[in-house]
């Protein structure tokens, strides 16, 4: 909205731009025909007899009058040509002034709406805004004399969403609103700013399962605060696929033998399905030690990792189950991020970066490709990006998401494309699984 008031603004001054000129133009013109016409045209009269009849005399001082008429007349056009030239650089510095002045004036207004809004908040959220000076004798090294804490640019523009989601006792409970919280996330409000309360602790703790059994047992009840979710114990989770109205990830809690969990990963038809090993098989052994898992679920993809000595750290987010309580029981790295978050891994740092079912054509596509690119970003060189089961439509697959893989810069390891299939019915849906390769040079 700023934008398109700047631009309205900045056509408004070209048009009182070309009108002042318009007016300047015609002035002169209007000032320049009157003294022509006033003069007579020149200082000598021609005078026609009665008759009608002009002598040799009088043609001559005619054609005389006509010539210096002409002469007036060339000698006009070039002061008007020059005038013209003239109100145009003048009028082309101002509307440059102009610009430069509205330019300013637009980042002194930005400035000052940003600093009105922090001097608005109050209590917890102006705390978590800040700035923080920093003590004396400590900013040699940080260039600045003062730390702002981490806050998603986005929350400023949802002040009341804000300003509930930070009224809570300092040094008391969390309010149990997880689920607002994670609203307040996709809106771009990620890191969330509340620091300093303790959430409630579950009645009855019992200890994790140790490792590696905890890989694949179901934690106790009493490892977390149900309050949040319409499952209100592991045993309703395990069974979640069979409930109506579950989609996602409708299996990934049930650990059982003979389950979906159980066998994921573990063999490869060389098409859509790799294996871990097949795909461990493409670096030299031991190479791969450090990953991410993109959404990873229930932590499945980070069990079987950690049974090969691979240590993975998996992004989830709680929608409607305490997923990342659950990656954290079995003895697994999870992190309570949206998939629109940038990266929290410096550059070229992982071996591998894995992603199922998530990175798919229900994300724009302008914020698929950032994460694309930011996947690039973290990868070492030689490192791995397995893109596991990415969907989209079949005329989305050349036109848009083939290109967008292209641009990037990924190697091609491996490349498998197939139909998606509904009761053996095929669908105008497609499945891509893919192992690519971040190039070395």
């Amino acid at each position: 909205m700023d934008c398109d008031k700047s631009k309205k603004r900045r056509d408004q001054q070209r048009k009182s731009c070309r009108a002042k000129v318009l007016v300047i133009f015609l002035v002169v013109v209007t000032a320049t025909a009157s003294a022509f016409l006033f003069s007579g045209g020149s200082s000598a009269n021609v005078r026609v007899w009665k008759s009608g009849v002009l002598s040799i005399r009088d043609r001559n001082i005619m054609q005389y009058a006509l010539s210096a008429s002409h002469d007036e007349l060339v000698q006009l056009q070039d002061r008007l040509a020059k005038a013209n030239s003239l109100v145009e650089t003048l009028l082309g510095k101002q509307a440059d002034a102009s610009e430069v002045a509205t330019g300013a004036e637009e980042e002194q207004k930005l400035l000052a709406t940003d600093e009105l809004w922090r001097r608005r908040l109050t209590g917890e959220v102006k705390l978590a805004v800040g700035p923080h000076k920093l003590p004396l004798g400590f900013t040699h090294n940080l260039g600045s004399d003062e730390l702002f804490p981490t806050l998603g640019q986005a929350c400023h523009r949802f002040p009341e969403e804000l300003e509930k989601y930070m009224n809570y006792e300092p040094g008391g409970e969390c309010p149990s609103d997880e689920s607002f919280g994670q609203r307040l996330m996709l809106k771009g409000c990620e890191p969330l700013p509340r620091r300093r309360c303790r959430p409630r602790s579950p009645k009855g703790y019992v200890d994790p399962t140790p490792l590696p059994a905890s890989l694949w047992a179901l934690p106790p009840d009493t490892s977390i605060v149900w309050d949040a979710y319409t499952c209100k114990n592991y045993s309703c989770l395990e069974n979640r696929g069979k409930i109506s109205g579950h989609y996602d990830c409708k299996d990934c809690f049930d650990l059982r033998a003979g389950g979906r969990e159980k066998v994921r990963w573990l063999s490869d038809d060389g098409a859509l399905a790799y294996s871990i090993d097949a795909v461990l098989a493409t670096r030299p052994t031991g190479t791969v030690r450090i990953g991410l898992d993109i959404g990873g679920g229930s932590g499945t993809f980070a069990a079987r990792m950690r049974e090969r000595g691979v240590t993975i750290v998996t992004t989830s987010m709680n929608f409607d189950a305490p997923f990342n309580n659950f990656i954290a029981s079995r003895g697994l790295l999870s992190m309570h991020l949206s998939v629109a978050h940038r990266l929290p891994f410096f550059d070229g740092t992982l071996d591998v970066v894995h992603s199922m079912h998530v990175l798919s054509n229900w994300i724009p596509d302008a914020m698929l490709e950032f994460t694309l690119f930011d996947i690039h970003r973290v990868l070492r060189p030689g490192g791995l990006f397995w893109l596991d089961h990415f969907f989209c439509l079949g005329t989305q697959m050349n036109t848009t998401y083939a290109p967008m893989f292209d641009r990037v810069g990924f190697n091609k390891v491996r490349w498998n494309a197939g139909r998606k299939m509904d009761r053996g019915i095929e669908m105008d849906e497609w499945y891509l699984s893919a192992l690519l390769e971040k190039p070395k040079t």
